[in-house]
């Protein structure tokens, strides 16, 4: 497939121009308010050392907008060194002085995939946090296809009744724009079946799991008004099927990537952040689904922008409304400008499908 083998390419270059990272490089944590489902509490967020996601790693060369296997150490980590940085990390925070926290754990790949983050450092990991007593959620990410029985069998062994939240790059309910655009690697059944397999541990085993999925904002080869409608739709299908939480991303130009060499090439730019504005408040005002829009890159050449005057502001907002779920209400005078682009985007947008990608 053309995206496949032109992401292979980017990929092996970028790992060719860096060198791979130490197990303590990669280890990072901090701690703030964030959005629990019991409501706003302390959260402690924790990127774990390992080699990187494995389907990055493999012959796809991963997806075409994420650079994260870059920053991993590229080698299998031990048990040992995994949890010596766990520890460490986990002592820099007063965690002790909470009565409830949540803790989001962080793989750059897949938390549930025992090739890169071994079943000893992940069962040590989890008993270390449960007997801490105050850990109420424990939310990891993962590929559907690790998203196994066996593994969430062995991990409720240890946590019991604590809420467990699997979250999924789903990006998009479009499987041509997934497959042939993010190169995803797995369809909507795909996803369809990890969901369905937690929702049915949960009713057959009491487990307390819950799901939520990621949605990429504005992939390659896809107009601004195309994004907030995929965007949307994506949001109703994911609260359709029963998904209990929805995580915006909206796309930030990642080094080492095909998006990279879209946006260098003049063929690709950002969303707007009044696009962004746009999808959360739709689906706040039209869903019960809780909803989070990542504002990652907000403001910088690289990542959603507006104008000098609102992209402070409005990064602020969003951030604020994360914790309410309440709308953005905001005015700047550029927002004719993004409304125009909107308008007329898809203008001179051809229907013939894409045969090559001539950017090598």
């Amino acid at each position: 497939m053309e995206i496949e083998k032109l992401t292979k390419e980017i990929r092996q270059r970028a790992f060719e121009r860096k060198e791979p990272k130490t197990p303590e490089q990669v280890g990072a944590s901090w701690y703030n308010d964030d959005l629990t489902y019991d409501g706003v509490a302390k959260t402690l967020f924790m990127i774990l050392p390992t080699p990187g996601c494995a389907w990055a790693l493999g012959d796809s060369g991963g997806c075409t907008m994420c650079s994260y296997v870059s920053d991993c150490t590229l080698e299998p980590i031990d048990t040992d060194t995994i949890l010596r940085i766990f520890h460490d990390h986990l002592s820099r925070h007063p965690i002790a002085e909470e009565d409830k926290i949540s803790v989001k754990l962080f793989a750059s790949g897949s938390f549930l995939n025992p090739y890169e983050l071994p079943k000893e450092a992940r069962d040590e990991i989890l008993k270390t946090l449960i007997g801490l007593g105050n850990v109420t959620e424990i939310i990891v990410e993962s590929r559907p296809e690790y998203v196994k029985e066996e593994y969430l069998d062995e991990i409720f062994e240890i946590i019991g009744d604590t809420l467990f939240e699997v979250s999924i790059g789903l990006e998009t309910s479009n499987d041509y724009t997934r497959l042939n655009k993010i190169n995803k690697g797995f369809t909507r059944d795909d996803f369809e079946n990890a969901v369905k397999l937690m929702q049915d541990l949960k009713e057959s085993k009491g487990y307390n799991i819950k799901s939520k999925a990621y949605i990429f904002v504005k992939p390659i080869l896809v107009s601004e008004d195309q994004a907030i409608e995929e965007a949307i739709e994506t949001a109703r299908y994911c609260d359709s099927i029963g998904v209990n939480r929805l995580s915006f991303c909206p796309a930030t130009i990642h080094s080492g990537t095909v998006i990279e060499r879209f946006w260098r090439k003049g063929a690709y730019q950002p969303p707007w952040i009044w696009s962004c504005i746009e999808i959360i408040n739709t689906v706040r005002d039209e869903l019960d689904i809780p909803a989070l829009l990542d504002t990652s890159g907000f403001g910088s050449r690289r990542g959603p922008y507006n104008c000098k005057k609102c992209n402070k502001d409005l990064k602020h907002m969003i951030i604020a409304n994360n914790l309410t779920q309440t709308k953005i209400d905001y005015e700047c005078e550029c927002k004719n400008e993004w409304l125009a682009e909107v308008e007329n985007c898809d203008m001179n947008s051809s229907t013939v499908e894409i045969k090559h990608i001539p950017l090598y």
